[in-house]
């Protein structure tokens, strides 16, 4: 372990964060809010706390380790998650307490989409940019942004990209440098974001609410600038939009890459995941679109049609965008909505939950358990795409389940016990585990109403989430401290 370098390392990024408050005070000047004070005494406190930190060790020059990493990329969700509070905590506006401030940020760089704030139709626009741009800056992780500047501050970057990038295959560049790499996914995250708000921004919306809502809907993550979210505008075009984008944004990005650099759909066509992916959200459409209009929950069979493929493909890639009170539909819906989001988007994307590449590995080592039952002795790999996968990658895969359904029990127990409902406890956890957003039962419209010890519990949920179990908790085990 080297804790100076690991302070150094902080340090830069706290300095490199502050720069990001500073669009927020240019909207606030521009609309002439009255936040912008708030906003300049942030970005002095966060850059001037990262320049401390960084002073005493400014020369502690040396390449990262495997443990290293993982303790930067811990503290660098933890840190940043207190720093992104300190603007909402300092609002004249928001009068939110220090838990309120700290959730909000969480679950915006989480890309979860949990809110505890309400009336955002009457908030000031620097604050609800703010919320949008976390969400931004989350959605690939700003980490991999930090990989491709890193290496020019003499500070190798390959442990971070390892411990950061999600899904359960981590070693997979995309090009023979983690610099070029980072570049290269931020160049698709950054055109898929240009591309979203030009295209909210024809469909309809207000410059400043395209640029928000392009923010949100390719991070995955969920936050509006209204209340109603996406409803809010009643335009089927523009929902459209976002259920396009949602599912580019749920797709492995080493495949939008491969696509782009062959100029070919074949990457998309002979991927598994991928089609998998596909498959499962078509299913869930349909299931939904059929029991929204046979039960009458809404008047025409068009509505039905939008609404249930929308909220389908919201849900199921974890973005958490609504259209209608879907916790308020009837029987069945909501739940199996809810368990879709277990399953969340692709390896490599900025979705949530396990991930597609997980469930199917997991279906087919399921399979594969039934089958020994019937012949002991007989050796069956399990294949993804015609390769037969190493035993270790299936071995982290069991790993990650057992530990994904213990953390969910404990946490569970925890919010029940602090006096939440059932419904509302599981569908919180559930929510917030997987970085989806909107529960059931209390927590369906806003976490506004929970108390304050749920918050916090679901704040380490969303990070668990975010970190995909194994980075967060590994560096809990006594044997990680170990020499």
């Amino acid at each position: 372990m080297q804790p100076l370098v690991i302070l150094r390392i902080i340090g830069l990024l706290l300095m490199i964060f502050s720069t990001t408050v500073i669009p927020s005070i240019g909207v606030s000047l521009w609309y002439n809010d009255s936040e912008s004070s708030t906003f300049i005494n942030a970005f002095m406190v966060i850059l001037l706390s990262g320049f401390f930190i960084w002073l005493p060790v400014k020369n502690r020059r040396r390449e990262l380790r495997i443990r290293d990493g993982f303790v930067v990329v811990v503290l660098f969700w933890f840190v940043f998650g207190l720093v992104g509070a300190l603007p909402l905590y300092l609002s004249h506006s928001l009068q939110a307490n220090f838990t309120d401030a700290l959730f909000e940020s969480i679950s915006a760089l989480t890309t979860t989409g949990a809110t505890v704030f309400t009336g955002l139709d009457d908030l000031p626009r620097s604050i609800l940019y703010y919320r949008q741009q976390l969400q931004w800056l989350g959605g690939m992780g700003i980490i991999v942004l930090a990989v491709a500047v890193l290496p020019m501050l003499g500070i190798g970057g390959m442990q971070l990209y390892r411990a950061e990038t999600p899904g359960p295959i981590k070693d997979n560049k995309l090009t023979p440098r983690i610099t070029e790499t980072a570049k290269a996914l931020w160049y698709i995250y950054l055109g898929l974001t240009i591309s979203c708000a030009v295209a909210y921004w024809f469909a309809g919306m207000t410059p400043f609410d395209a640029i928000g809502h392009s923010f949100s809907t390719v991070a995955i993550g969920g936050f509006s600038t209204h209340d109603a979210s996406i409803g809010y505008f009643n335009n089927q075009l523009i929902e459209v939009i976002a259920g396009f984008f949602m599912l580019l944004a749920g797709v492995n990005f080493a495949l939008h890459f491969s696509a782009l650099r062959l100029q070919s759909l074949k990457p998309y066509l002979f991927d598994v995941e991928f089609r998998v992916y596909l498959a499962l959200l078509a299913v869930a459409s349909m299931i939904s679109v059929l029991y929204l209009h046979f039960t009458s929950t809404f008047e025409t069979w068009g509505n039905a049609l939008h609404h249930g493929i929308f909220q389908t493909i919201s849900i199921g890639t974890t973005a958490g965008f609504t259209t209608s009170d879907y916790y308020n539909w009837p029987g069945f819906l909501p739940v199996m909505l809810l368990f879709l989001s277990f399953v969340g988007g692709c390896a490599g994307s900025t979705g949530g939950g396990m991930k597609v590449i997980r469930f199917i590995l997991l279906f087919k080592q399921g399979v594969r358990e039934i089958f020994r039952l019937i012949h002991p002795n007989a050796q069956i790999p399990v294949k993804i795409g015609g390769k037969a996968m190493p035993e270790n990658v299936s071995n982290a895969i069991w790993g990650f389940f057992a530990l994904y359904v213990a953390s969910f029990s404990i946490m569970m127990l925890l919010l029940m016990a602090s006096g939440l409902d059932q419904v509302t406890a599981f569908s919180a956890l559930a929510a917030c585990l997987n970085n989806l957003g909107p529960g059931l039962g209390d927590v369906g419209a806003n976490y506004k109403g929970i108390n304050d010890f749920s918050k916090w519990v679901l704040c380490f949920a969303m990070l668990l989430g975010r970190l995909e179990i194994f980075t967060l908790l590994v560096i809990l085990t006594p044997s990680f401290w170990r020499r």
